[in-house]
This record gives structure tokens, sequence and C-alpha cells, in this order.
């Protein structure tokens, strides 16, 4: 009976280090000495900026309607615009009787306000209203992986990642991943950063932009770790029948 209470204890020691706690999975901690998560900087938001092989749609608004329709107003069937025009390796687009316009660099608004000017040349009550046609961000490892449509603007890691259905508890928070493209043929940039922590809103890793990959790996005990504690104590009693069964066995033996 004394094996026993101390096979038992040692296992409940066991599991219960075992469980997904706050600490391991909560979100908007505050940083103390005991928990030590990072405190990242404040930095202000940065709007998207065009880039290479980017996407781009518009619609042209003019009083003059057979020059509206014959110089683009993009029509939206079967779920996709009919027309998307890439950004060149030198920066450009080609749209219909237009010189080939810079793009690259610019956000949306100003790219619009480029849009318009050119537009205006040839008519001259053009109004544009633009818009980046690849606006999505792709999840990838423990968070129920897809690709989602950013449909405002300022997403925040967590409005995307509420879209995947959150991470897993299985996920690593601590080492949350975003995989950013870079323009001019540069590498991509990887930012790594701990998402439990309060300090992360309004922090560099806070928004997420189009293109970007977020990956969330598996932690590296997370096959011996119970998801709940009803999970637990189930855990708890199938181990108990089961230990209690082979040393009544091993003492009918040895009897």
């Amino acid at each position: 009976m004394k094996t026993i209470k101390v096979v038992l204890f040692g296992l409940v020691a066991v599991l219960m280090s075992s469980c997904y706690s706050h600490r391991v999975i909560g979100y908007l901690q505050e940083p103390t000495k005991t928990n030590k998560l990072p405190v990242y900087d404040s930095v202000p938001y940065e709007p998207y900026r065009i880039r290479v092989n980017d996407e781009i749609i518009y619609r042209l608004i003019s009083m003059d309607e057979t020059m509206s329709k014959m110089l683009g107003t993009n029509t939206y069937t079967s779920g996709q615009y009919a027309n998307s025009y890439r950004v060149h390796e030198d920066g450009t687009i080609d749209l219909p009787f237009l010189k080939p316009v810079k793009v690259q660099g610019l956000t949306e608004k100003e790219a619009q306000d480029t849009l318009k000017a050119a537009f205006r040349e040839i008519i001259p009550d053009a109004d544009v209203k633009v818009s980046l046609y690849n606006k999505y961000f792709s999840v990838i490892g423990d968070a129920h992986a897809g690709q989602f449509y950013i449909y405002k603007e300022k997403m925040n890691i967590f409005q995307a990642l509420a879209m995947t259905g959150d991470v897993m508890n299985s996920g690593d928070r601590r080492h949350i991943r975003i995989i950013r493209p870079r323009d001019n043929g540069e590498e991509p940039e990887i930012l790594e950063f701990d998402m439990r922590t309060n300090s992360i809103i309004d922090s560099k890793y806070y928004y997420v932009y189009p293109n970007d990959v977020i990956y969330v790996a598996r932690t590296k005990n997370s096959f011996y770790t119970v998801q709940n504690y009803s999970g637990f104590i189930g855990l708890i009693t199938s181990s108990v029948a089961l230990l209690t069964t082979v040393l009544n066995y091993v003492a009918y033996i040895y009897k």
C-alpha cells in the first residue's frame, strides 16, 4: 500500500505539471518578475506599400459613361474581378490607354491619387477607386492552416488568428513567427515574438499585412500534455485503475 501511494503521488505530480495553464496559453498577460514575459516597444502604424508582383484592381467613375466603360471599370463575377493588374519589376502597371504608371512603394490611397491624375489627362472628371487584389495572409502550423482575406485596415494578430479559430493549445505562443516578403528581391523578413504579453499591442508585431505568412510551431512537450482538467481527471482515473490491477496481479503471482 505504501508503494502504491508513492507511485500515485509521483503520477499526480507529473500530470499536474503537464496541464495547459493560463500562464502557458493566456493572452494579454502582464510581464512580471516571475513570468518573465518580454516587453515590446510601441511603434506607429505603417500602412502597407505596394510591392512588385502585387495585383491592383480599380474602378473608374465618370459622367462620360462611354469612356468609363471603355477605359476600365472592373466587373465582378463568380467571386472575382475580371481584370487585375500586376505590378511589374520596374514598379509600374499597364492600364488601358495610359502610359505605364509607377505604383511601387505607394499606399493604396497614394496609388489612387496617382491613377486619378493619370486618368484626368484624358477624362477631366475622372474619379478612381483603387484596392489591392491580393489582400491575403496565410497561416501554417498549429492554428488551423489556411489563406484568409484581410477585410479591414489595421488588422491585428489577434483578429487574424481568430479567423482561423485561434492557436491550438499545443501551439507555441512564445515563438510565433511572421514571414514577411520584402521588395527588390531581398530575403523575407522573419519576425518572432511572444504573443502572450500585453505589450504586443501597438508593437511592430501587432499588425498583419498582405502576403504575410504566420507560422505557429508545436510545443516540444505537447505530446505529454492534457488539454483540460476533465481530461486530466480521466487520465488519473484510468491510470489508477491500471496501476491497481497490475499491482494486484503481481501480488497474486508472488503470493
